[in-house]
């Protein structure tokens, strides 16, 4: 049974869609108050296009068992930071205990191929979309979570190492640098007694993911065709309960400065994804991917 963060205050930016969405779910679920910061509202979407709100999320977040609050908000316009930080402080005292920033808004401007090939306009974008909504973030809405001891800040990055190299230098500097948020903010945040990590998921099955593979949550496995990887994907809730579970860890400033993986909150806290297994793509990632083993000839089962 997950510990509760029942009166606990937790604010998550990017939290529209994919990971950020179902971060703020989980939270919510073991009873936090939570704060849902993104662009996508129901009388406006944001540049990405799509059809997923904050509004609809909050709602998640309430009918999981929390209290969802919807707040409108571009993370690399400061003056909407400040507005953000002002209904935490309208509304909750000021409260912040959680903080997931997991702004990206890259999807659009992701190009796989050669870098000097790529256009330019797009990867600065990207960057801006990211690295500057992360500064920003961090910058307006860090003095509330270090107003009392005990803070946990979480950066959502892809990977948890940087042994990996993507095949987009844009895509794989941003992913890096906000891993190496996590860690260098722990030292900073050691002085006011707050706890520092990055997380990161494995292979995903978030909306936009599951529209490229045309499939649903309900025929996954039918991508598994396309991409034999994809047997070990998981739900953005599982690394949703990973960050719940480490919310709620009495004892979670021992992985401060690390950079954590759905995988390995998993075998820490025993949680499950949504469908009761446990894909551990840690392990696939290096039985199977890494040493060359053809995925269609590996028992996906043993790693689930």
């Amino acid at each position: 049974m997950m510990a509760s963060l029942e009166g606990k205050v937790a604010a998550v930016t990017g939290a529209t869609r994919g990971a950020g969405r179902a971060i703020a779910v989980e939270l919510g679920a073991a009873g936090a108050t939570v704060f849902v910061g993104g662009r996508s509202t129901r009388g406006h979407k944001s540049p990405i296009g799509r059809d997923e709100t904050i509004e609809e999320t909050a709602e998640l977040v309430t009918a999981a068992g929390g209290r969802g609050i919807p707040v409108r908000c571009d993370f690399t316009a400061p003056s909407d930071v400040d507005a953000f930080r002002a209904r935490i402080e309208s509304e909750v005292d000021g409260r912040l205990d959680v903080l997931v920033d997991d702004v990206w808004g890259g999807e659009a401007d992701t190009e796989f191929k050669v870098f000097w090939e790529q256009d330019l306009d797009r990867q600065l974008r990207m960057w801006r979309n990211s690295l500057e909504a992360h500064f920003v973030a961090l910058h307006r809405l860090l003095p509330l979570l270090v107003a009392k001891p005990g803070g946990l800040l979480v950066e959502v990055t892809d990977g948890d190492s940087d042994e990996f190299y993507s095949g987009s230098l844009a895509y794989d500097s941003v992913k890096v640098a906000i891993r190496r948020f996590g860690t260098v903010m722990a030292k900073e945040l050691e002085a006011f007694g707050g706890t520092s990590v990055a997380v990161t998921p494995g292979f995903l099955r978030s909306e936009q993911m599951l529209e490229h593979f045309g499939v649903t949550e309900e025929n996954w496995r039918d991508a598994i065709a396309k991409e034999p990887h994809y047997a070990m994907s998981e739900t953005p809730h599982y690394v949703g309960r990973g960050v719940a579970a480490l919310a709620a860890d009495p004892d979670r400033h021992r992985f401060t400065g690390k950079a954590l993986a759905s995988w390995t909150l998993m075998r820490e806290y025993g949680f499950t994804d949504l469908d009761g297994s446990r894909p551990d793509w840690g392990r696939w990632y290096e039985e199977v991917f890494k040493a060359g083993v053809d995925p269609t000839t590996a028992d996906a089962s043993q790693y689930r």
